[in-house]
């Protein structure tokens, strides 16, 4: 594999992941946890006429994993919890060093036992556990509903630098500089990273109980591994 000259980012999605919750929900409803209505997949802004080929990219061999962490007095008592989204999609110009993508919010998955393994959290929390972890992410803290997509330009200013992202979550833009790896081989290209947030950079409030007692903390750590082709 050689370097290619585009350094593709994969870290928009981790935003989005952060907002879970890491504790037993308090008596969550006996009814299925809400989830954000269906939404239309924001089109591409048009490209000029020299953009090039495009890539796309590939869901089923890209991932954004962020893991989240438990925190206060109380937190023996709660979980640590992985969040991923392996449903991303969008496309990558080699030719404009430009990456546009996007994923949603309800189609993240919690906890799968092998991204919990691979995170170091050895003990699997129970399906309930699980179940409350989404209602609590998607409707205390995202706002799914109103919010449903996680969006994310991101371009390569010059050979070398790391990757300026622009991440839409939760109505709110942030603009990171982000160092990735990237290899590009037989016409694809793929990135692995890793990159530590704050929940609060985006506007949310981290999931807490009983007076923070038993909290999820502001820090998260997402790692990801996206392929284009």
């Amino acid at each position: 594999m050689t370097h290619a000259n585009f350094t593709f980012p994969a870290i928009a999605v981790l935003c989005a992941l952060s907002a879970c919750s890491q504790l037993p929900p308090p008596a969550a409803p006996q009814s299925a946890p809400a989830v954000a209505a269906p939404a239309t997949a924001v089109p591409p802004a048009p490209l000029p006429a020299d953009a090039g080929p495009l890539l796309h990219i590939d869901s089923a061999h890209s991932l954004i994993a962020v893991t989240v962490r438990r925190g206060g007095i109380l937190a023996r008592l709660g979980h640590d919890h992985v969040v991923a989204s392996h449903a991303i999609t969008g496309t990558v110009s080699p030719a404009r060093n430009v990456a546009d993508f996007q994923f949603r919010l309800d189609q993240m998955t919690i906890d799968e036992a092998d991204l919990r393994q691979i995170a170091g959290l050895e003990k699997q929390p129970s399906a309930d556990a699980i179940e409350g972890t989404r209602h609590n992410m998607l409707t205390k803290v995202l706002d799914a509903e109103r919010y449903p997509l996680v969006t994310v330009h991101a371009e390569r200013i010059a050979a070398g630098q790391p990757l300026r992202v622009a991440i839409t979550l939760h109505g709110v833009t942030r603009t990171l500089d982000i160092p990735v790896e990237l290899h590009e081989e037989d016409g694809a290209i793929n990135v692995k990273g890793t990159v530590v947030l704050k929940q609060t950079d985006f506007g949310l409030t981290p999931f807490s109980v009983m007076g923070g007692a038993m909290a999820v903390l502001d820090q998260m750590e997402l790692r990801f591994d996206l392929s284009a082709r």
